[in-house]
């Protein structure tokens, strides 16, 4: 693993996937199968090359995950279920919790505050968006953990903003779906663009777009 740890890494081997602490051992595997699956996604990883960057023989890893699968899960499902919604929510809660006095305003506090999340959680964020179209366990619990929470807390805000003649008269659903899709595009694009040398990319520019492009379609 690389020196600098993910808080969501650090935060689930606090406290283990399963109420009980790891050993040394199992923090290693874990630790080392969080990286591979990030860098190459499940299929294409082995369990000889994660147990190769733990310092462990491959047997381990089986007296510890029956299959590789389970090792996924044991990474993926535990994450959603007890760490990925709290901390996904505590990182938002101020966002959506705060007033604001026109949508636009409410969607420059959003871009912002989920482009730290995905720049301080990238290897998070690489097993979940690789791994989720293929695993349908995975979606449920991403559906059921994260997604609800996030949306009810999201519907408070639009219908605030609909009650006072800000916001186009379409169902709160699908205004989060017209947002969402345009605010993603975005902050992905800044993720993995804004960075490079070279890139041809103007932030600041692209966050304007984007704000008006959405707040010209969303207008009541």
């Amino acid at each position: 693993m690389s020196d600098t740890m993910e808080p969501w890494i650090a935060e689930l081997l606090q406290s283990g996937t399963s109420g009980d602490k790891m050993t040394e051992k199992q923090r290693r595997i874990f630790e080392s199968a969080i990286e591979v699956f990030a860098e190459k996604g499940y299929a294409a990883s082995s369990t000889s090359e994660i147990a190769q960057r733990a310092g462990v023989a491959e047997g381990t890893i089986f007296r510890h995950y029956k299959t590789k699968k389970e090792l996924l899960l044991s990474i993926v499902a535990p994450a959603m279920v007890k760490l990925v919604a709290p901390f996904v929510l505590r990182e938002f809660r101020e966002v959506l919790e705060d007033e604001y006095d026109s949508y636009d305003q409410f969607l420059r506090a959003l871009i912002g505050n989920r482009l730290l999340f995905l720049q301080n959680n990238m290897s998070l964020i690489k097993i979940v968006v690789q791994e989720i179209p293929f695993h349908p366990d995975l979606q449920e619990q991403f559906k059921s953990v994260v997604v609800s929470q996030v949306m009810e807390r999201m519907e408070r805000v639009i219908e605030k903003f609909k009650s006072e003649g800000k916001l186009a008269d379409l169902p709160a659903t699908t205004i989060m779906r017209l947002s969402a899709t345009a605010v993603m595009g975005y902050v992905l694009a800044q993720a993995f663009f804004g960075p490079k040398e070279g890139a041809n990319w103007n932030g600041e520019q692209e966050l304007e777009a984007t704000i008006a492009f959405v707040m010209k379609g969303l207008a009541p």
